[in-house]
């Protein structure tokens, strides 16, 4: 039986693809994006998730891992989350009843929580207002109604918090960049708190809860210290780039840069103030599942950057 994977060339398909190419088993990578890698044992399909009709495996599919999804924001139409996020899962769901899959994974993200200084746990009441988190909730359900249908069918959903590893080319990417060239500026405030996770440790955080063999399973993918912005800087700074200096950039100055970015995307400008904005806010996101049942036992923010700085030779990109 091969796998199947979804949203192959993004972060994390890119790093699960490479996982499972070494279980010698045949790995079905999809995606519209052109891979990041090519290994032996897996086929690249160059396809959308929305249409997964064609596909009719000889050997069935063991377990299908759903990543794909319209995620930037802001950056996409309203309605561009909704057709990719929700319909992708109709049609992953299509699939997996079609040839009898039993197994799903699938990632969905912290921002079913909606935007909160509150510590959220895998309970706490989903309160999205983004297209995005709303798209993804609505994914979750769909998912869900899957698994409900048979209770031999499996099913694993995350909600990765920020995912940090090679290739990731975003918040870590940045800060790195930043402290690389000798400083790092605080946008309004230092105790903002911003879960985040290795992007192996993900995995190995997937991995365990497949292990389980639960009809279903939801775990928020962060490290249980939940850190603050100050704390990864600094962990950052400490042992990287010892001679980078720390900036603090008053609230107000952030919020009068927002409100310019806004008159500047008013005036088509491209700019636009949700992003400096997001600056500003916590994302407290607690893996309560993770920590109950010890699957992230001995793992760490700092201990993620070591393996982040070893796996890209001290480049962080």
């Amino acid at each position: 039986m091969s796998f199947l994977v979804t949203g192959a060339s993004g972060l994390i398909g890119t790093h699960l693809v490479r996982r499972l190419a070494q279980t010698g088993k045949p790995v079905v990578a999809l995606d519209l994006k052109p891979p990041r890698e090519t290994l032996a044992g897996v086929t690249y399909v160059t396809a959308d998730v929305r249409d997964l009709s064609w596909i009719d495996p000889a050997g069935g599919i063991e377990t299908i891992y759903n990543f794909a999804a319209v995620h930037t924001t802001p950056g996409h139409p309203e309605h561009e989350y909704y057709d990719t996020n929700v319909d992708g899962a109709l049609a992953v769901c299509a699939l997996a009843r079609r040839v009898d899959v039993r197994s799903i994974v699938f990632t969905s993200s912290i921002s079913v929580y909606g935007p909160s200084e509150d510590r959220k746990v895998e309970t706490s009441a989903p309160a999205p207002v983004s297209a995005y988190g709303k798209s993804k909730l609505m994914a979750e359900r769909i998912h869900r109604l899957w698994q409900q249908e048979d209770a031999a069918r499996r099913l694993v959903t995350l909600r990765p918090a920020v995912v940090f590893g090679q290739g990731e080319g975003g918040n870590f990417a940045r800060m790195a960049a930043l402290l690389k060239k000798g400083f790092f500026v605080f946008p309004g405030r230092r105790d903002t708190v911003k879960s985040c996770i290795f992007v192996e440790d993900l995995l190995d955080l997937m991995a365990f809860a497949q292990g389980r063999n639960e009809g279903q399973v939801v775990a928020n993918g962060a490290y249980p210290e939940c850190p603050t912005l100050e704390q990864i800087v600094v962990a950052l700074q400490t042992r990287f780039f010892p001679k980078a200096r720390l900036i603090d950039v008053p609230t107000e100055l952030v919020v009068a840069a927002a409100r310019m970015a806004r008159f500047a995307g008013t005036a088509g400008l491209g700019v636009h103030p949700d992003r400096i904005y997001k600056l500003l806010r916590s994302t407290n996101v607690y893996a309560e599942w993770a920590v109950e049942h010890q699957a992230l036992t001995g793992r760490t923010m700092a201990g993620g950057l070591e393996r982040l700085a070893a796996s890209t030779q001290g480049s962080f990109v």
